[in-house]
């Protein structure tokens, strides 16, 4: 399978991005919000906080990704719903007749510059918020650290691939924000608190995902099975997006 025809399209669907000042605001703000949050946490955590038996200091040096999952999402619904303004995506799809390469070429990006953001974000908080921490703070060689780290960078690449699949399901920015920021920074919380049988709820996507940040995980659903798990989240919705692409005019 030869490159030629992919080359092109990834090129195409990098100069959108950056050329459009909203989703590079929305990708710097990945970075800026979850690590301004997170240090600010570690900061203002007191003695008592920290002595308390589940204290998880490699967590709590990612306090902020439920902020910095608000940009990934506003980052990966206009990246894929602004192609719906003003028709934009009838000349996309003259350049690119493939629908499945033009969507594909799309995701690759969005999810490589997500990808990048993560790990950037998920470095500085970990360094940021252990020094924050002061004697209570763990280096990167700590059991999990590494992981969290990585784990960070790969949670927000999917998040955002979750809401740029909805948003070609959706068609709609605006739609894809208002279902995705209450479900995941509420809604799993508020089942946590009054289902009888929480073990499904450790299968919602941000529960899932999150695990990997935790030094210990907990519950059904270990580190590596909990990002596979929101993996699956963002498959189906990605098919379904691809779904409605290749079944529906543009």
């Amino acid at each position: 399978m030869t490159l030629a025809p992919v080359v092109p399209v990834l090129h195409s669907e990098w100069i959108k991005i950056r050329s459009v000042r909203g989703q590079c605001v929305a990708l710097a703000a990945i970075v800026v919000s979850t690590v301004a949050f997170s240090v600010l946490m570690c900061a203002t955590l007191g003695p008592e906080d920290t002595a308390e038996a589940g204290f998880d200091p490699v967590r709590a040096s990612f306090f902020g990704l439920n902020f910095g999952q608000i940009a990934a999402i506003c980052f990966g619904a206009t990246a894929v719903a602004g192609e719906y303004r003003g028709g934009a995506v009838r000349v996309s799809l003259t350049a690119v007749p493939r629908r499945g390469l033009f969507y594909a070429g799309k995701l690759a990006v969005v999810g490589l510059l997500a990808l990048a953001a993560g790990l950037l974000t998920g470095a500085v908080c970990f360094f940021a918020g252990q020094a924050a921490l002061g004697d209570h703070g763990v280096g990167i060689g700590e059991p999990g650290a590494l992981r969290a780290v990585v784990g960070c960078g790969l949670y927000l690449a999917l998040i955002t691939l979750f809401a740029a699949g909805l948003s070609a399901l959706l068609r709609s920015a605006p739609a894809v924000m208002g279902i995705l920021i209450p479900f995941l920074l509420m809604l799993s919380f508020v089942l946590g608190d009054v289902s009888e049988s929480k073990g499904w709820i450790d299968f919602l996507p941000d529960r899932a995902g999150q695990q990997i940040l935790l030094q210990d995980p907990s519950g059904p659903l270990g580190p590596w099975t909990g990002i596979g798990v929101l993996a699956l989240w963002v498959g189906a919705v990605a098919w379904a997006g691809f779904h409605r692409l290749s079944r529906r005019d543009a």
